[in-house]
């Protein structure tokens, strides 16, 4: 049994991850901490476990084998790190950290004291992305020539006079978020494109900003990667209604993914037309793959290239946008 501490619930998915947690019959949830303690406490009476306002004590217990770390993004450097100096495994929510820089510094702490780091990049593990990446392995597509993919929603939409929708207002808090929609939802999308279009090599960002936010809520990034395939990368927090979009554009067929419909041509097929193929079954979700790989050795299918590609096009686009020009990587 591995026994964890949450750390922070900040963010917007930290009750999720409790969920996830309290169902896995490898994980207990011993210990809560919040940099704010009342939130922190109202989450342990809830939980029914203790709360310890004092991080270091968290991190020193050798009660605790491992943490899940849901706080503002600008306290992960620090608290990753010392957990890892502690000996704990860490989950924790995208992105890892503002800049590559940091990225590897948590990396060198993850790999000398040998703990488990897994990022929550759960799309990779999603039967369309699997089929998406077969597909274009197997040549259905030929050469990717061009990749798109949208996810938004209207968190930041405000209703009856209130500032923001369904997001928090600490999300658009510039301090601790680090950026907006691009940043947070936009992840997914990064992590997608980067995975299937391979290695990029430059990229233009428009990231629109209301006048009543810190941070971007409308965004779009184009990227040029190594291969000659052009990315389009879209995202926002006021769009009601968007559906998850993925497409891929080769030179022998298209693949176009909308929710959860899935349809294909290709000159390759002997039927001419749009297919809907059948999909691969799922890979375990992060939490999962991150608890096999602690107590089985099993290496998971999200690496730390994936991690540290999501922050390099994350860091080049808020670049892309304050120099108002393309950046390379």
């Amino acid at each position: 049994m591995i026994k964890v501490a949450l750390l922070s619930r900040w963010h917007v998915h930290a009750d999720d991850y409790a969920r996830s947690a309290q169902k896995n019959p490898d994980l207990s949830i011993e210990l809560i901490w919040d940099e704010e303690a009342e939130r922190g406490e109202n989450w342990a009476k809830e939980l029914n476990v203790p709360f310890e306002a004092d991080i270091d004590k968290v991190l020193s217990s050798p009660d605790i084998d491992a943490v899940i770390v849901s706080t503002p993004t600008n306290l992960h450097k620090e608290i990753i790190i010392a957990a890892a100096n502690n000996k704990k495994h860490i989950f924790t929510e995208k992105v890892l950290a503002f800049t590559v820089e940091d990225c590897e510094e948590i990396y060198q702490a993850v790999e000398e004291n040998n703990v488990k780091l897994m990022l929550s990049l759960p799309r990779l593990t999603e039967n369309y992305y699997l089929y998406a990446q077969e597909a274009l392995d197997s040549g259905k597509l030929g050469k990717l020539t061009a990749i798109r993919c949208r996810l938004a929603h209207n968190g930041g939409v405000g209703q009856n006079g209130a500032k923001t929708g369904w997001l928090p207002e600490r999300f658009f808090n510039k301090e601790q978020a680090g950026g907006g929609a691009l940043m947070d939802l936009g992840a997914h999308p990064i992590y997608l494109t980067n995975r299937l279009a391979g290695p990029a090599k430059a990229v233009q960002a428009q990231l629109q900003q209301s006048s009543e936010f810190e941070v971007d809520d409308n965004s779009a990034v184009l990227v040029q990667y190594e291969s000659g395939a052009i990315g389009i990368i879209e995202s926002g927090f006021i769009s009601y209604g968007s559906p998850f979009q993925l497409e891929l554009y080769g030179t022998e067929g298209v693949l176009l993914i909308e929710e959860g419909n899935v349809r294909i041509q290709s000159s390759q097929f002997a039927e001419r037309g749009w297919q809907t193929p059948e999909l691969p079954d799922a890979l375990p979700m992060p939490m999962q793959q991150w608890t096999s790989a602690i107590l089985h050795g099993t290496t998971p299918s999200i690496t730390k290239e994936d991690v540290l590609g999501l922050t390099a096009i994350n860091e080049k686009a808020a670049l892309s946008q304050e120099e108002g020009k393309r950046i390379e990587l």
